[in-house]
């Protein structure tokens, strides 16, 4: 084989004035120690973004007047992990953790336990959601509190909602949220009840992207409705509200059935059973499909008797086919409900297409472990016209930010997601 001579070529290591060390003038006996160099180093190489990147700040994170060269100077070189002090006083240095560095601005809500407010923060300059939550002298923070703060410092996805900051105060606990427009329930509400039957599919792909990712982490969420469901003006549907949200890998043996608001509960916990696991969230999936493709709910019971009855009547009355082992279950028997036929679902949704009418039999089934898993349901042909891409973005990316809902649907057409 001929080889080419090619020119050598010497790479000059260059040092912040410009200088390369053979042009500066000192002898390689007279080179700094070898901590002193790597300092050097260190100040000349890190950025703001290395910064970001080390402590998962925010892209437009303002750092203080002088830190870049305050961390380089302190912080550990790129191979070798931040040790969680540290990791904790950098960011108490930039401002993470102080009700000073967030400013009010209206009030959202206010529950039994806390109350929300639409803030800035100064960190960012960005709208954020500050969820105050009331600490009681002797009983502290409530326990949904702490679940809600424990889960989703670890949940990191694109359709779950961010938890930017916690500040803890003697009187109040705040969880600094990332500020999202409307939830799914306004989001119907300013439609008139009727979405378009796009944006629906658009939603309930992300429902399930964030109910997937969840469930991969072994989180049930134990509270999905509309009211926890929240919608950006870009279109991004995010989990929130993870308060009755539970870790399944916690050894239990049961769990509570008190759990899932009345209309969007599925008939086993109705029934009394504790020994449930991620098929409790796909049930309320197919209500809250049913819900965006009709504009109505579809069990609105008042107890839970009448929600039982509600669901039998659309769904039939079970029998051991349809649910095996029903008959004897003590909580059904001694209700003795009637005989039901039931109806198909495609008679109460008729804007339903016939492959989203089979997702949503596939979602509402009786028997938890039939229903279909968040995983298994993004791949339904229903959701094939949103192309293969979709099912391959990295757990960060939206995919309506990288495909617009009408390029996707109608390629010649240049758009955002379709309005209501």
């Amino acid at each position: 084989m001929e080889h080419k001579n090619k020119p050598c070529v010497i790479h000059h290591k260059m040092w912040s004035d410009g200088e390369s060390d053979q042009a500066s003038g000192t002898s390689s006996d007279e080179v700094q120690s070898p901590v002193r160099v790597r300092m050097r180093n260190l100040q000349q190489r890190f950025s703001n973004e290395d910064i970001n990147k080390r402590l998962s700040l925010p892209a437009d994170i303002r750092l203080p007047e002088g830190y870049l060269k305050k961390f380089a100077k302190n912080s550990p070189p790129f191979d070798k992990p931040l040790s969680r002090r540290f990791r904790r006083t950098s960011l108490s240095e930039i401002g993470f953790g102080k009700l000073e560095s967030y400013v009010k601005l209206d009030k959202v809500g206010e529950g039994t336990y806390a109350t929300v407010f639409k803030g800035r923060s100064k960190l960012t300059d960005n709208l954020v959601a500050l969820k105050e939550i009331r600490l009681e002298y002797e009983e502290g923070a409530p326990c949904t509190a702490i679940r809600e703060v424990s889960l989703l410092k670890n949940l990191k996805h694109a359709n779950i909602v961010t938890l930017h900051d916690i500040i803890h105060t003697e009187k109040c606990l705040t969880l600094v949220f990332e500020y999202v427009e409307k939830d799914l329930k306004q989001y119907l509400d300013d439609c008139g009840s009727i979405m378009s039957v796009y944006n629906v599919k658009i939603f309930l792909f992300q429902l399930l992207r964030g109910l997937a990712y969840c469930h991969r982490q072994k989180v049930l969420h134990r509270d999905l409705k509309p009211q926890n469901l929240l919608i950006s003006d870009r279109g991004e549907l995010k989990l929130a509200d993870f308060g009755l949200a539970r870790a399944k890998s916690v050894p239990t043996k049961t769990f509570s059935n008190e759990v899932v608001t009345l209309w969007y509960r599925p008939p086993d916990v109705l029934l009394g059973s504790t020994d449930y696991s991620t098929s409790l969230d796909i049930w309320g999936v197919g209500c809250i499909f049913y819900e965006m493709i009709t504009g109505r709910p579809l069990f609105p019971g008042s107890t839970v008797e009448d929600e039982l009855h509600l669901i039998f009547r659309i769904l039939g009355t079970p029998t051991e086919e349809s649910w095996p082992g029903i008959n004897t279950n003590d909580n059904f028997l001694s209700h003795n409900f009637p005989h039901y036929d039931g109806e198909p679902l495609i008679t109460h949704a008729p804007r339903i297409t016939n492959d989203g009418h089979d997702l949503l039999c596939q979602l509402l089934q009786f028997e938890a472990r039939r229903r279909i898993c968040a995983e298994v349901a993004l791949r339904h042909v229903y959701f094939r016209d949103l192309g293969e891409k979709v099912q391959d973005l990295a757990d960060s990316k939206y995919f309506i930010l990288h495909f617009s809902f009408a390029e996707i649907i109608h390629p010649p057409h240049r758009c955002a997601i379709s309005r209501c």
